[in-house]
Order: structure tokens, then sequence, then C-alpha cells
């Protein structure tokens, strides 16, 4: 009986690459997952693609200097998880099957992280980043959200964008809008405003106010330093409003705008937290 397995046709496109650009196999490795590369026109991003007579092309501008890493926001919906705990890792199919095998998913919230995807890509992002499969992975998330409310979620590869969202976290001002049922006034703010004198409860400093009322619902809006999950329900709680919404729209500078639900879109030049 024969057990022998025919070698796979063709090279690794990495190595070609490495034959075009006299580089190392990182570097090399390192140009196909920036997006530099062309088999017959078509940019690949798979070091691995195996090539045999396809003509193979790089960018006339590929640089290394240009592998950036990159901060993106996505609108969290409600009921997903904020993406601080990592997708379970694919690990090899055992011996006859096919195709990666992810680790048994923990019963809970789905992960936000799961709409980090081409197809979730905002139609409002005007950074001019193209999408690579490299920019959806490595991704560090510090700024938690509640299950129950919606909004703006950081996610970023860039270590100085992580560790000041870490270092400066009760620095960084967080904006919230809590749509509740019926019309509020500034009159009835004022056992929240006395809640937060109150020593002994220790509440961080915040501001709320009105943002706009009708009989039906108002809209208050709440700034932060910091983030502090359960404290707008405690808030309502004590102005004894019936919460029907919430929702993150700013972190520091960076704001959700036009965002829409589910969509994500990357950090512009110039944009800062």
């Amino acid at each position: 009986m024969n057990f022998s397995h025919s070698a796979p046709e063709g090279e690794r496109l990495s190595k070609r690459v490495m034959q075009l650009r006299s580089c190392s196999r990182r570097e090399a490795e390192q140009y196909i997952e920036g997006g530099f590369v062309r088999v017959d026109g078509t940019v690949v991003e798979e070091p691995q693609f195996r090539v045999k007579q396809q003509a193979v092309t790089m960018d006339a501008h590929a640089s290394l200097l240009n592998l950036t890493p990159i901060t993106l926001i996505i609108n969290k919906p409600v009921g997903f998880s904020d993406g601080l705990e990592a997708l379970p890792e694919e690990r090899p199919a055992p011996s006859g099957r096919g195709g990666p095998v992810r680790r048994p998913v923990k019963k809970g919230p789905q992960n936000v992280r799961t709409l980090l995807t081409p197809a979730q890509h905002s139609a409002h992002d005007f950074s001019g980043v193209r999408v690579l499969k490299r920019h959806l992975m490595h991704l560090d998330a510090s700024v938690p959200l509640e299950q129950a409310a919606s909004g703006l979620v950081v996610f970023t590869q860039d270590f100085r964008t992580q560790r000041k969202l870490v270092e400066d976290m009760a620095f960084v001002e967080h904006e919230l809008i809590i749509d509740v049922r019926g019309e509020v006034t500034p009159d009835d703010l004022r056992p929240i405003e006395r809640a937060m004198r109150d020593e002994r409860l220790r509440l961080p400093a915040f501001k709320i106010s009105v943002g706009s009322a009708t009989p039906e619902r108002s809209k208050l809006r709440l700034a932060v330093k910091g983030a502090h999950p359960g404290l707008s329900a405690y808030l309502c709680e004590i102005g004894e409003f019936e919460i029907l919404g919430l929702r993150r729209t700013r972190v520091g500078r960076v704001s959700l705008g036009e965002l829409e639900e589910g969509g994500w879109r990357f950090l512009a030049d110039g944009e800062r937290f």
C-alpha cells in the first residue's frame, strides 16, 4: 500500500517575492501581508499561496515603512460583549478532517469581535486606508462597555494607543446618551446631582444634563472620565428614570459620528483620544 503524498505544485509566493525583491523571507511575508503583491493582477495577502507560471508583481511604491499599526472603532450593538475577551483560537483539524477547528465557545453574549470583518466595514470610513486581512488581526481592546449598551468600542494594534487608553483611562472623558421614558426637566436631575456631592457614595465626578425631552422620552447626556460600567443604571435608579437605551458616543476626542450600528471604521490621521 502506498502512503506517499505528492508534493504541492509550484512554490510559495513568499519565495517568489524573495527572489524579486532580494529580501529575507520575513520581509517578503510583510510585503505580501501589506497588500503590495499581485498575482496576475490580483492582490494576494497569503505568503503561503502557491504560484507556478503566474505573473507576480510588486507595487512600485511598496515600503515596509508604510506598515503602520492601525486603530479602529466599532459601533457595538446591544447584546454583544465589548471584545475585551479574545475570540477562541483556531487549531489545526485532526488528521483526516478538513479545515481548522475552533475551540468550544463559552455560552454567553456574542463577542463584538465577530463583527470585525470586511463586510462590516462602514461606508462612513473616510480615512483612505485600504482594508487588509492583517488589519483585523492582533487587535487589543481595553475600554469596557456593558452588554446592555451600544456605542463606541476601540480596537488597536498600536501599543502607544493601547497604553494611553489603559494608563490614562481616568483622564479620558466618555460621553454617553441615556434614553429614558417620559419627559425629564433639569429639576428632575437634582437627586442625581446631590448624590454626586455625597462623599459616602464615592461616585466619580460627572456632568449630566437633559439633551432633549418629549412627553414620551428624554435624552440625558452623561460625561464622565473613565469607563464606569453600571454608573448610568445607578444614576437612573437614583433619579427614578426608566432606561430605554444607552449608547456611548465619544471616548476622548473621538466620536461615533455617523457610524452605523455594527459597522466599524479606521481612525484617520490626526484623530487622537
